[in-house]
């Protein structure tokens, strides 16, 4: 139970598959003769549904049904969704507001599903869409992200859905009063639209006693409970199977209305029904992310030591709760309010408010990068208002490494540490020491430089049990069922890559079984970064028992003591003898003696408790005063994930995690008129990251391993985002200030940027 991965760079043989075309996605996968789901959605963000009318639609050529939230409830479908409700610390939960599958009575949001028509081709169902007539009343919109305006939901009357904290708010009022300095900062963080390269899509099929529904998501489990309830089926009747995802990022974590409607449609027509989301229906109905705007104050002593720490946030939920959002920018939050930091007088409020937008939740990293981006953009503002180094400043106030385990202020146990450590490998990395003469020579070409630092930490998130099945096939071969679903991340190679490390069973010889809950009974999913921590060791779970297992059988089969028999990595050896089967050929013994029994070992198991990936990135801009033009030159990321399986996936994974970091700084900006309207939902609107924004992004390990699980491993998946949102936002910052720009948000566009340098010049220029 002590052995973990060699760390070998193992390529991911998934990839062969996805690059040529051999990829099985959801609109691979959608059975012949599938019927074509088109959605009609609203047209405006705030309204009285007066009526659908849906007769001309019907008699178009090609349409077999159109369904509106009247059809689905005479027919017993269950039309509102659950979420996530928060408890509150007084007592009771965040508003409980109803969300349809299909609207009815009110619209609350530009896109929300309204009717569904189901046609024999695509464009045949695009086609009668458009003779969907929707009957309305305007309503006000309310889009301010604050309490107040027009009533969304009856449950939330000035459209609050929550307001939570958690602290000592007198202790850190008290150390206010008592501290020698105290720094406030306002950050905003901005909405963003996730955009998978694969947008979200289902496809369902019902055989008269079970339903079938496949979804691009991140694991079954969940959605085969929710969609018994919705269509009043036993929890067997029904089966989730997740294909090839292309990317998830939090977002493919929710169940949709469209998952639900897809499945009725499949049993009211007694065919299977497909659906794919265009580029700018996800834009309208994806679940966003962050979009919250937040005010800390930072207490110092003379020493500069922090002494408390306040954070009060607004957060945007959209229209709706979704599954999850009510937790995200609050106890999500919280689980890294005080970062890396020994400090323990602490304040988080948080109020969470309904606007008529799409619905936020999860996104890569749910409410950690956010936690992180408040807390370290604050550090550096509190820097260069004290006039202290910003390094030496969170130095000063790192936990100590002969302070772990280490228990938060909100709770977390921390339990290995060593930030010094990784800090000082990531000064070095990154040439912090060059970067005077590097500011230089840009100053020389008329521009500017800045370096940006963020020291991150992240928690664990979701369960930490998972279920495997480790199972010997008659061609001498093995599977390894798992509890979590890949989205790109690798699994298939890293599972594979792990189980034959620990049993050597070649690597080329074990497939990776996931997203079947007919064959995976129980699972966790994946979010939250759990996947290689809970999945691996369950993995030395099922090996342990193998080992112990075939043991006793090749003991009892040679007529020797079982304490003769001893697995090496690779064989067994038995004292005495000079055998030395591997394990697959002691499964073909089993099966050759009928011992179905040693055939399948199906394990659960808990990681005794959470790891907490840390670690430095700097980064470095240079700014064209000229036009306002932000590019990111240099960006070092030093990280402790503990001990790697394969550093190459890790690497990977930090690489996208900071190319959506820096898309959200640099480029991306959702964008609501006054209507509420979405304007930014096409690609021509809608800036995501290029290859051209971003440089060579350097990683270095510096592991302490985990003493949470026996591999001594922290989950890597969403680090690369915690991270980048204020490392690039310190170094405009920084870039910007001999200019007097010293409160930017992001973005950072062009046009931000350059109208903040003109203010600034404007300013001096008038004293």
């Amino acid at each position: 139970m002590e052995k973990f991965g060699r760390s070998q760079p193992v390529k991911r043989v998934e990839d062969r598959r996805f690059v040529t075309g051999q990829g099985r996605y959801i609109d691979d996968t959608a059975p012949v003769g599938a019927a074509h789901a088109v959605f009609v959605r609203s047209p405006v963000a705030h309204g009285v549904l007066r009526g659908v009318d849906v007769e001309a639609a019907r008699g178009a050529d090609g349409v077999l049904a159109v369904l509106t939230a009247e059809e689905l409830r005479a027919d017993g479908v269950v039309l509102d969704m659950e979420a996530d409700l928060l408890d509150l610390p007084g007592g009771g939960t965040g508003a409980d507001v109803p969300r349809p599958i299909l609207a009815h009575a009110k619209l609350r949001f530009v896109g929300e599903p309204v009717a569904v028509v189901l046609a024999e081709s695509r464009q045949a169902g695009r086609d009668a869409a458009e003779l969907v007539e929707i009957d309305y009343e305007d309503l006000p919109p309310h889009l301010a992200l604050e309490p107040g305006g027009e009533a969304i939901h009856d449950a939330a009357p000035d459209n609050v859905a929550l307001r939570w904290h958690k602290g000592d708010k007198a202790a850190v009022e008290a150390a206010m009063a008592e501290a020698a300095h105290i720094v406030e900062t306002r950050i905003e963080d901005n909405r963003v639209i996730v955009n998978a390269i694969e947008p979200r899509g289902a496809w369902a099929e019902w055989d008269g006693a079970r339903l079938h529904l496949s979804v691009n998501g991140q694991g079954v489990w969940e959605l085969k409970s929710k969609l018994a309830r919705h269509l009043g089926l036993d929890r067997e009747a029904v089966r989730i199977t997740n294909p090839d995802v292309g990317g998830g990022f939090g977002m493919k974590g929710q169940t949709y209305p469209e998952h639900y409607v897809i499945a009725a449609a499949a049993r009211k027509l007694g065919r299977p029904v497909r659906w794919m989301s265009e580029r700018t229906e996800g834009m309208l109905t994806d679940n966003a992310g962050r979009d919250l705007v937040s005010v800390t104050r930072l207490a110092f002593d003379e020493t500069h030591r922090i002494t408390a720490y306040a954070v009060e946030t607004v957060s945007n939920l959209g229209a709706y709760n979704s599954e999850y959002g009510q937790w995200i920018q609050t106890d999500l939050f919280a689980k890294v309010l005080m970062g890396t930091y020994d400090v323990q007088t602490t304040w988080l409020d948080v109020t969470c408010v309904y606007t008529n937008t799409t619905q936020v939740d999860a996104y890569r990293g749910a409410g950690r990068p956010e936690a992180i981006f408040v807390l370290e953009r604050s550090m550096d503002n509190a820097a260069r208002a004290l006039g202290v180094d910003p390094f030496e400043l969170r130095r000063k106030n790192f936990i100590p490494a002969d302070k772990f385990p280490y228990t938060s202020a909100t709770g977390m146990v921390y339990d290995v540490g060593d930030f010094h450590k990784v800090l000082a490998r990531g000064e070095a990395e990154a040439d912090v020491a060059g970067f005077a003469a590097r500011l230089t020579a840009t100053e020389g070409e008329g521009k500017v430089r800045g370096l940006g630092l963020c020291y991150y930490i992240e928690s664990i998130l979701g369960s930490m049990a998972e279920s495997v099945e480790v199972a010997f096939n008659e061609d001498g071969t093995a599977s390894i069922f798992v509890g979590t679903q890949s989205n790109g991340q690798g699994h298939e190679t890293v599972f594979a890559s792990f189980l034959s490390d620990q049993t050597g069973i070649p690597f080329e010889k074990i497939s990776v079984v996931q997203g079947d809950s007919d064959l995976i009974p129980r699972g966790g999913g994946t979010g939250g970064s759990r996947s290689v921590t809970v999945q691996t060791n369950v993995t030395l779970v099922a090996v342990a028992a193998i080992i112990g297992d075939f043991s006793a059988f090749l003991a009892e089969k040679l007529g020797v003591d079982p304490e003769a028999v001893s697995f090496d990595d690779e064989t067994f050896r038995i004292e005495g003898s000079n055998a030395t089967p591997t394990m697959l050929e002691v499964a073909e013994m089993a099966r050759e003696a009928g011992r179905e029994d040693l055939l399948s070992f199906k394990k659960r198991a808990r990681i005794d408790g959470r790891s907490f990936p840390n670690g430095a990135h700097i980064a470095e801009v240079v700014i064209d005063p000229a036009t306002g033009v932000v590019a990111v030159d240099r960006y070092t990321v030093v990280d402790d994930f503990g001990n790697l399986i394969n550093p190459m996936l890790a690497e990977g994974q930090v690489h996208g995690g900071v190319a959506q970091g820096i898309g959200q700084a640099i480029t991306e900006q959702v964008v609501f008129d006054d209507a509420g309207q979405l304007l930014t939902a096409s690609f021509m609107d809608y800036a995501m990251p290029r290859a051209e924004d971003l440089p060579m992004i350097g990683f270095t390990s510096e592991p302490v391993p985990s003493t949470a699980n026996p591999m001594g491993m922290k989950g890597c998946g969403e680090a690369g985002t915690v991270g980048a949102l204020a490392a690039v936002s310190n170094a405009v910052h920084d870039a910007l200030a001999p200019l007097g720009a010293t409160d930017i948000q992001m973005p950072f566009t062009p046009h931000r940027v350059w109208r903040a340098i003109r203010e600034a010049q404007a300013a001096v220029a008038a004293e």
